[in-house]
């Protein structure tokens, strides 16, 4: 059963440790130096077992300024919170920034807990009580209960049990089971059993003996033993505190701010399109590529923010940005994230990331801001096959696999492929390589075939006798570039349709065919003619071009690549051009002289022909490249017998 995570939020020295310790009797404070300095540093967890049979999973974050780092990693998987403010204080400093990030990381559910009520008296506390009401207005907190307690004499803990209780009885506790997810806030080493991480899950299930993955970066591990608070499990489902022993990784290889994960179901990236929120108590504006601290999950990474709208951010103010990362991520959209200013630190904003892999972003030119500014609406829209389009729209010609997909969406499994069936099925999504999956969005598609198009009719302007030309050339002329693949999906579906003929490698536009203007015709009959008086003594090419010298060159060298393609002239080298004729039929001579004598020689074949050097070279070499015949030593023989 999926488990409530009630996480703890405070100025430092307000008794988040000594509450929890009343409330579930575990010390979360386990390290030398917390209990010498009485203060919280790293992340601490308890579990309390309610009566109406749920399990909390209780995180306990440190107060202290110094440590905000490690507050935000407990608070990332939070999804209630203990808000605790000490009677004696009140509102704090870190009180302010806690609630800050607890509602930047999209925390929605809590109750107040006023400890050190022993401390004061009844109009101390009556006093407090107002000053935080007035502090949570227009707040999730606005409306949650308040409760005095006592850690020291145990007055008030049963409230907040009984509280507990009815707040989660309330919850929708429905979990869909997508893939695995869960950012580390510690791994370490023990002896006997090797490599453990720990973290709370985020989504999905996993279990013992399954491979997972973590992020990122792409190394695998096996999972060897799974606990949750402390018991051997088999399964461990989204919200459970959980440590899991590693087979197959070491320690060193594994950071804070890993994400453990199904295999695949992750992206790693250093770009994010999110949605910001500058918050309203700063006094200073935001400017555009700013540093800052972003805090993904469990993870810190150096940033800059690029504003996409505007150049400067007022306090108050949301914003599209792309952050621009200096370590790569991996998220799902929908996650959440805190910015803190790179120096001096503190917590300026955060958001909802929208897009876990974009392209890089342009802000420059009224264009590229209403590309932008719709690219967002859609992204922060509930339409998830907008989403989708808009997806594959900006992967261009380079497509997206399906499974690459579900991973920029964060949707899975049937209900992923449900989503993919109308958009497949109506044509606004092409299916352009079936063994992975690779999928195209319509305009891409239509947007090649009209290129394709438009560059057959200009090359059949440009080159009038010849009747196509190769796949491969066209491919090498198309931009952006376009893989093999996808280009073949596109030539075959023009085909079917009519647009274009192939013949073998040769493109051309349908009905193209290849017409002769008068002085061409006379050309092209002349100089078959000459070749074919000429046998296997012809001219060299240099001089057939100063025959017809009142032509350009590159029109006489199209009539050829047309007695080439109509299989009258044979190419044997740049300067020699033969019969087709003759030389099939000296073809056939060398083949029989072979199968008689064994072998032929140049000695022999000059004999046999009466060529000179000049000739007879080109042609042997010709044959070996025909395969004809094959050299070996300074004979030939038959290649086939």
């Amino acid at each position: 059963m999926r488990e409530i995570v009630l996480g703890t939020a405070g100025h430092v020295d307000h008794g988040k440790t000594s509450f929890i310790k009343a409330l579930t009797g575990t010390d979360t404070d386990r390290l030398k130096e917390e209990k010498q300095r009485g203060i919280t540093i790293e992340l601490g967890f308890a579990h309390l077992d309610l009566p109406c049979g749920h399990r909390l999973g209780i995180v306990d974050v440190p107060g202290h300024e110094k440590f905000i780092r490690n507050m935000v990693a407990g608070a990332a998987g939070m999804d209630m919170v203990a808000f605790i403010i000490a009677a004696d204080e009140g509102i704090m400093p870190q009180t302010k920034e806690h609630f800050d990030i607890c509602r930047l990381l999209g925390v929605r559910n809590g109750i107040i807990i006023l400890t050190k009520k022993d401390m004061v008296e009844p109009d101390w506390l009556e006093m407090v009580e107002e000053e935080v009401r007035d502090f949570f207005v227009d707040s999730f907190l606005e409306d949650a209960p308040i409760i005095p307690v006592s850690s020291l004499t145990g007055e008030g803990i049963n409230d907040v049990i009984a509280l507990l209780d009815e707040n989660v009885r309330a919850l929708d506790f429905q979990e869909e089971f997508g893939p695995f997810r869960m950012a580390v806030d510690r791994v370490f080493s023990m002896k006997g059993f090797g490599t453990v991480i720990t973290g709370t899950s985020l989504s999905g299930r996993v279990s013992l003996g399954e491979e997972i993955m973590f992020y990122p970066g792409g190394l695998n591990a096996k999972i060897r033993g799974i606990q949750v608070h402390g018991q051997e499990v088999q399964l461990v489902e989204a919200g459970h505190r959980t440590a899991i022993n590693l087979q197959g990784i070491e320690k060193e290889q594994i950071n804070r701010g890993d994400v453990a994960a199904t295999p695949g179901s992750l992206a790693d990236s250093t770009l994010l399109d999110v949605k910001l929120h500058y918050l309203a108590s700063l006094k200073r504006e935001l400017k555009n590529r700013a540093q800052v601290r972003v805090h993904v999950g469990t993870r810190e990474i150096i940033g800059r923010v690029l504003l996409l709208d505007e150049d400067r951010l007022s306090p108050g103010s949301d914003a599209n940005v792309q952050l621009i990362l200096q370590e790569p991520v991996a998220v799902w959209p929908g996650d959440t994230f805190v910015i803190r200013s790179y120096s001096p630190i503190t917590t300026i904003g955060g958001g909802s990331i929208l897009n876990s892999a974009p392209r890089k972003r342009k802000r420059s030119g009224e264009k590229h801001r209403e590309y932008n500014q719709r690219a967002f609406a859609i992204m922060s829209g509930t339409d998830d096959v907008e989403r989708m389009l808009l997806f594959l729209d900006e992967s261009g010609r380079a497509g997206i696999t399906a499974d690459a997909l579900a991973v920029r969406l964060g949707i899975f499994g049937k209900k992923f492929k449900k989503l993919l069936q109308q958009p497949t099925s109506s044509g606004q999504i092409m299916v352009v390589e079936s063994e992975t999956q690779r999928l195209v969005s319509a305009p891409v598609f239509t947007q090649l075939k009209q290129q394709i198009i438009d560059f057959l009719k200009h090359y059949h302007q440009e080159n009038p006798l010849k009747s196509g030309l190769d796949k491969e050339e066209l491919r090498s002329q198309l931009q952006p570039p376009v893989d093999a693949k996808f280009l073949q999906y596109t030539l075959t579906s023009m085909t079917r349709k009519g647009d274009i003929e192939q013949t073998g490698a040769e493109i051309r536009l349908a009905g193209h065919t290849v017409t002769l203007q008068v002085d061409e015709q006379e050309m092209q009959q002349k100089i078959g003619s000459l070749y074919q008086k000429s046998g296997l003594t012809p001219p060299i090419l240099k001089d057939v071009l100063a025959t017809f010298d009142e032509f350009p060159p590159q029109q006489i060298m199209q009539v050829f690549a047309l007695l080439l393609e109509q299989k009258k002239l044979i190419k044997v080298n740049e300067a020699l051009f033969f019969s087709a004729d003759e030389v099939d039929k000296l073809g056939r001579e060398i083949a029989d002289f072979i199968r008689k004598e064994g072998e032929i020689d140049a000695p022999r074949f000059k004999q046999l022909t009466g060529l000179t050097r000049k000739f007879s070279i080109p042609l042997l070499e010709y044959f070996d490249k025909i395969k004809l015949t094959i050299r070996v030593g300074d004979k030939r023989v038959l290649r086939k017998s």
